[in-house]
């Protein structure tokens, strides 16, 4: 079993421009010097986090997927962060997993903000992905995902090492964020990486980041804090494993079945 390189950006977005987004984010990832293997970015990083489906949403053949795989490409490692995609009529909050080889995975986010309106111009999701990637198992969430822990639990039937959310998550509720990314950590016995977003809005929601990465104890491995950049750091495999060897709490815990209505 391989440890696995994972890097992630913390930064501000550019509001409804997906080609200074890109450009941006191109930058930071330059920066990256050594090898990878995960790259996440932030929930909606071409736009920030927008009800303007219609104007701002991109196809799964427009430029952004395009620009993930040439990204995916050059660094040899799956990148992965959410934007709006239209598909079928339908606008969707969706997580692209792109591979090295340019092939790609989808999640579309579950649970819809409604505080927001999310509910009225998306689609939900109504499946977890868990992607196995150099060794690790792997389960990409979005935001309020956090929130609702029977959907990011840890199963027999898909287990994952390593469990990540990607947010545009109000520095008004940062303390949610960070107790609740703990928790998702400490109770499925995995790893658990949120990345955020910094800045304000062009909406005047104002983001802390506080993007971090933690042990399966739910220690932190990296925190962030309100700084832009790529923070990289490598997780070892065998202290996943035994940890989980002499705390097999995942052994205890209820069956049961979810049926997304």
């Amino acid at each position: 079993m391989s440890d696995l390189t994972v890097s992630f950006l913390q930064t501000e977005l550019h509001w409804h421009d997906a080609a200074a987004n890109r450009a941006a984010i191109k930058q930071h990832l330059d920066q990256l010097t050594a090898p990878t293997d995960l790259v996440v970015l932030p929930e909606m990083f071409t736009t920030g986090f927008s009800m303007e489906a219609p104007a701002q949403a991109e196809t799964m053949e427009g430029p952004t997927v395009a620009w993930l795989r040439e990204r995916a490409a050059a660094l040899n490692a799956v990148v992965t962060g959410s934007v709006i995609i239209k598909e079928n009529d339908a606008y969707h909050n969706r997580l692209l997993w792109v591979r090295p080889d340019g092939t790609l995975s989808s999640y579309d986010k579950r649970h819809l903000f409604t505080l927001a309106g999310e509910q009225h111009v998306y689609t939900p999701g109504r499946a977890r992905l868990v992607e196995e990637w150099r060794g690790w198992r792997i389960c990409p969430l979005v935001c309020y995902d956090l929130r609702f822990p029977v959907w990011s639990r840890n199963q027999p039937v898909a287990p994952y090492d390593l469990l990540l959310y990607v947010a545009n998550w109000p520095a008004v509720r940062r303390t949610a964020w960070m107790t609740l990314l703990r928790a998702r950590a400490i109770e499925n016995v995995a790893c658990a990486l949120g990345v955020n977003r910094i800045g304000r809005d062009a909406l005047g929601h104002d983001y802390a980041g506080d993007s971090a990465l933690l042990d399966a104890r739910g220690n932190y491995l990296v925190e962030a804090h309100d700084q832009a950049g790529v923070f990289t750091h490598t997780l070892r495999r065998d202290e996943l494993e035994e940890f989980r060897t002499k705390f097999t709490a995942l052994n205890d815990g209820d069956a049961f079945e979810f049926s997304a209505p």
